[in-house]
């Protein structure tokens, strides 16, 4: 398996990579509308073929790339249920999407936002803004619920074994990935806290507002694309 882990600057976002090198078939989780030049680059460099793209939610910080990627690639979208609405494959939890050989198990992880998913492969997960390195999404946009979230992180992705790395969808602090053990025993908002508790950290934290929500969501909602395609 091919992987590599991508960075924009911009909006802290992570781009994950993954190909098999046998069918040469390859994903990108989460890409950048801005990155799409490095991505595809990095794809010819390393003799892949994008099949699909998969988004974990409708993002609000930034707008995907997913649209643009399959109109350059024919690649397929695929994204949670009830998101966008646009996507090739809506999926839901316990679906498996098979890129080659790779088998991602999706994890609906709602609570960030209400169409969230996570994608698990082997012995790694992608976690969108569900479960981050020390810290989550937050829950006050995009039918976002502090309660439902707590639901997904400790019912859902920490019932994963211990080892599973996570592999966020963004990070602040210069973290690049963590485990389900370490989030379990040190993330400082879930790590012996009830969910009451949980919800009385998530109702405090007065974040303010994405900057570019307004121009992201109903983007991100048509993969990205402010007006339809002409191809």
């Amino acid at each position: 398996m091919l992987f590599r882990q991508l960075f924009d600057s911009e909006s802290s976002t992570y781009t994950y990579l993954v190909g098999d090198a046998s069918t040469r078939q390859a994903v990108l989780i989460d890409p950048v509308l801005e990155q799409v030049e490095r991505d595809l680059k990095l794809v010819g460099e390393l003799g892949l073929v994008l099949s699909h793209v998969f988004d974990t939610h409708v993002h609000a910080d930034h707008v995907t790339a997913s649209g643009t990627l399959r109109e350059r690639t024919h690649c397929q979208v695929v994204a949670g249920a009830g998101g966008a609405e646009c996507a090739d494959l809506q999926v839901r939890h316990g679906d498996t999407v098979h890129v080659g050989p790779c088998a991602f198990q999706v994890l609906a992880t709602p609570g960030h936002t209400d169409d969230s998913v996570s994608y698990l492969l082997g012995d790694r997960v992608f976690t969108g803004d569900a479960l981050m390195v020390r810290g989550n999404g937050r829950t006050d946009f995009q039918n976002g619920s502090a309660g439902q979230l707590y639901d997904s992180i400790t019912r859902v992705l920490f019932q994963l074994p211990d080892a599973t790395l996570v592999y966020p969808g963004h990070d602040y602090h210069g973290h690049t990935s963590t485990s389900i053990g370490e989030e379990k025993r040190h993330n400082p908002r879930l790590a012996g806290r009830s969910r009451e508790e949980f919800i009385r950290v998530m109702a405090g934290l007065n974040l303010p507002r994405p900057r570019k929500i307004d121009v992201a969501v109903p983007a991100n909602r048509a993969c990205g694309r402010t007006q339809p395609s002409e191809a």
